[in-house]
This record gives C-alpha cells, sequence and structure tokens, in this order.
C-alpha cells in the first residue's frame, strides 16, 4: 500500500506514485529580454492558449498522469481548459503591470502543463506534492504584430501544501488558485523586467 510518510515508489495497476528521493523541479525563464528595451513596453493585450491536445485527468489519486490537474473550480463550471486560461490570465496580466512605458505590445501565453493537486494528495500527503506549471510566452508589437521575442520556455514549479498546512493555509485564504496566481505572476515581472527574481530550484516528491 503507498506510504504518504515513507514515499516509496509503487506501481500499482499501472499508475506510478511518488518516490521517496524527491523530483527535481525549477522556477526558471531565459534572461533574453534586455530590461532596458522592455521599460519602454505596454502590454495592452493579453493571449493565453490552452490546447485542447493537453490531457486532462479527474482522477483522485496521488499522482494522476496528465497534462491538466485541477480541481479547486467546481467540476462542469467550464472546461478544465477553461479554467486553467483564466487563472494563468489573471496571473499573467497582473505580472505585466510592471511594464508602464508607451510602446504597445501583446503577450502571448501557450500553456504545458498545469498539474496542482488531486484531493487525495492534497490532505492525504506529508512532505511532498508540487504545482507544475510549464508554459510558453512570446512577446509582439501590438500594432504591426511582429514578435519582438522568441517563444521562451517558462518553468514556475511551487511547492504545494498538503495535509494539515493545506487546511490553515485555506483558512487564511491561501488556496491553490491563490497561490499559483501569485507565484506566476512574479514569475512573468521577473521575466519581462528582471525587477523581482522568483527562479530557483528544489527538491521534492510529486507528480
Amino acid at each position: 500500500m503507498f506510504n504518504s510518510k515513507l514515499l516509496t515508489p509503487i506501481v500499482i495497476a499501472g499508475a506510478l506514485f511518488l518516490s521517496a528521493c524527491g523530483a527535481k523541479w525549477e522556477t526558471a525563464y531565459p534572461d533574453d529580454i534586455n530590461p532596458d528595451v522592455s521599460k519602454g513596453w505596454r502590454v495592452v493585450a493579453v493571449d493565453v492558449k490552452v490546447p485542447t491536445s493537453l490531457s486532462v485527468s479527474e482522477a483522485n489519486t496521488y499522482a494522476p498522469d496528465a497534462d491538466i490537474v485541477w480541481r479547486e473550480d467546481p467540476y462542469g463550471k467550464g472546461s478544465r481548459y477553461q479554467q486553467v486560461d483564466a487563472i494563468m490570465t489573471d496571473a499573467v496580466k497582473r505580472g505585466t503591470k510592471v511594464l508602464r512605458g508607451s510602446k504597445p505590445v501583446k503577450l502571448v501565453v501557450v500553456v504545458q502543463q498545469f498539474h496542482a493537486l488531486s484531493e487525495k494528495a492534497r490532505y492525504g500527503l506529508n512532505n511532498a506534492g508540487v504545482h507544475n506549471i510549464v508554459f510558453t510566452a512570446q512577446v509582439f508589437d501590438a500594432r504591426t504584430g511582429k514578435p519582438l521575442t522568441n517563444p521562451d520556455l517558462i518553468k514556475a514549479d511551487l511547492v504545494a501544501y498538503v495535509g494539515e498546512q493545506a487546511i490553515e493555509a485555506e483558512r487564511k485564504g491561501l488556496t491553490q488558485k491563490v497561490r499559483i496566481t501569485d507565484h506566476v505572476s512574479k514569475v512573468i515581472a521577473g521575466w519581462l523586467s528582471h525587477t523581482v527574481d522568483v527562479r530557483g530550484k528544489f527538491s521534492r516528491s510529486g507528480r
């Protein structure tokens, strides 16, 4: 049986659960954007794309095998694609507020992974769990449509709260949505302007 404290690797019916050693995760983005240039930008449009080719899981297991795992919004209140789109759009818009220049630009974001926690993982694990967020982002001239940057791969992994820590966080309003939105917004701000730097690596048993 699965032991959430020991976190030993177990395969049941073909499903691989969490490992004891912990995987490597990171928040990372390239340094390609020159902040002396981006400070002249003003983001007037944000286009977040969540491809329907991404797999979605509603399985209440410790580590659902899918690109999208999202449970905090009610099932059926919009698709999971729409729910992820709304979260990412909010986060990206917040992150772009750091730019107050005169040149209008458009930011296009394409989600590749949005793997939060299942109910079982959120309330049944101990010292484990990761929000695995991966996407590409690219800046375009809003007037001409000309690309101003390459499509950069951005990783915004975040340590997830589980067990009693998750319950206490929820009492304070720190839901998964709140924490992910805040983290992604800071990642976008750092990538665009380098005024903040939230990059870093960590090891933790997770997806």
